[in-house]
C-alpha cells in the first residue's frame, strides 16, 4: 500500500510558559477533561522521548531516501517542541504537586525498557498504530473546542489546542516511516494489542498518581482513573433516556465527553477501530476545518499561548 503523498510539515516554535499557578483543574466546567490533558501531558513527553530515541536507531535506514528523511527530520523536531512545551506544564504540576514526578520517572523508564526489549521495526509499527488514533480522536476535539476547552486556563488550553492540531497536520507520518521500514502492513495490525496494552499501562500509573497525589478537590472531586475510563463505552451509559439521572445515581460530575454529540462519539469510536485497519491511510481522514483556521492565526502573528481560554491574573 502506498501511503498519501508525503506531508509539508511546519516547525512552530511556540513559546510557551508555564508556572506553579496552572492549576490542576484548569477547566472547572468540565474536571474530566482537564484530568485527561493533564494525563496527555504527563504521557506526552516520554513517549515524544521514545519517538526519538527509536527513530535514531533508524536513522541510517531513514536516510535511504531523501524524502522519507526529510519526513523523519520534520516529524521529530515537530515532537520535540511538544515534548519541550509539556514538558513546562508538567514542571508546573509537578512543583505544586512534588510526588508526581515519580510517576513521570516510571513512564520513562517503560519507553527504555520498550526499546531495548524490541527491534526498530516494533518501535515503528508502535508509533504508527499510536499516531493514527489521533486524527479521529483529535477531530472530535477541535470540532467541539468551546464546549471543551471555553472558560478554561488559556495556557493549558492553547498548549493542547497547538498540539492537537499539529497531530492533525503530521497524521500520515508515522505510517509513512512505518512502510518505509517495515512495508508489511499485517506485522502492525499483528503489534496493535501490545501497543494498546503498553500505553494503558503508562497511562494506568499516570492517573493512579494522579488520584493519590493530587487532593480530591483540586480534581474538582473526579477520580482521574474514572474520568479517563470514559473514553471507552462507559461514556454511552449516560447517555440517551434517563442519562442525566444514571449520572447522579452515580454520583458523576461532567463526563469527559458530555458536550459533544452522541453520533459524533460513535463515528470517532469507529473510527479509531478502523485506523488500525491494514490498509489505513491518515491521509484520507475526515479532518476538523478549523485546523485549517488555526493555522491561518498563527501566520498573522497571533499569540498563540492565549488563543483559547481565560488568560490567568
Amino acid at each position: 500500500m502506498e501511503v498519501g503523498g508525503l506531508t509539508d510539515l511546519v516547525i512552530r516554535k511556540i513559546p510557551f510558559e508555564f508556572d506553579a499557578t496552572v492549576p490542576f483543574l484548569w477547566q472547572p466546567a468540565n474536571p474530566s477533561f482537564a484530568a485527561f490533558c493533564n494525563t496527555f501531558t504527563f504521557i506526552a513527553v516520554p513517549f515524544e522521548r521514545y519517538i526519538i530515541g527509536a527513530l535514531r536507531k533508524a536513522k541510517d535506514r531513514l536516510a535511504e531516501r531523501p524524502a522519507i528523511a526529510e519526513e523523519a527530520e520534520a516529524f521529530l523536531r515537530q515532537e520535540a517542541q511538544h515534548a519541550s512545551a509539556h514538558r513546562k506544564h508538567m514542571l508546573a504540576l509537578i512543583e505544586r504537586y512534588p510526588a508526581l514526578e515519580q510517576c513521570y520517572d516510571e513512564a520513562n523508564r517503560a519507553y527504555d525498557e520498550l526499546i531495548a526489549a524490541h527491534p526498530v521495526e516494533y518501535h515503528a509499527a508502535y508509533v504508527a498504530n499510536l499516531e493514527a488514533t489521533f486524527t479521529p480522536l483529535f477531530k472530535v476535539i477541535l470540532d467541539n473546542r468551546e464546549a471543551l476547552f471555553g472558560g478554561g486556563d488559556s495556557r493549558v488550553g492553547s498548549l493542547m489546542m497547538w498540539h492537537f492540531v499539529e497531530e492533525i497536520e503530521h497524521r500520515s507520518s508515522g505510517l509513512l516511516l512505518y512502510q518505509h521500514l517495515v512495508g508489511n502492513p499485517w506485522y502492525r495490525v499483528r503489534h496493535v494489542r501490545q501497543t494498546f496494552n503498553h500505553v494503558g499501562s503508562v497511562t494506568a500509573k499516570i492517573t493512579a498518581a494522579f488520584d493519590e497525589h493530587v487532593p480530591l478537590e483540586d480534581r474538582g472531586g473526579v477520580s482521574v482513573q474514572e474520568a479517563l475510563a470514559s473514553i471507552r463505552m462507559s461514556e454511552f451509559k449516560f447517555r440517551g433516556p434517563g442519562g442525566r439521572r444514571r449520572r447522579e445515581r452515580a454520583g458523576s460530575p461532567t463526563t469527559l465527553f458530555q458536550p459533544v454529540p452522541t453520533r459524533q462519539l460513535a463515528t470517532m469510536v469507529w473510527r479509531l477501530l478502523l485506523s488500525q485497519a491494514p490498509h489505513h491511510d491518515p491521509a484520507n481522514q475526515p479532518l476538523p476545518e478549523w485546523a485549517t483556521a488555526w493555522m491561518q492565526e498563527y501566520e498573522r502573528g497571533t499569540d498563540m499561548t492565549k488563543f483559547t481560554g481565560v488568560q490567568a491574573n
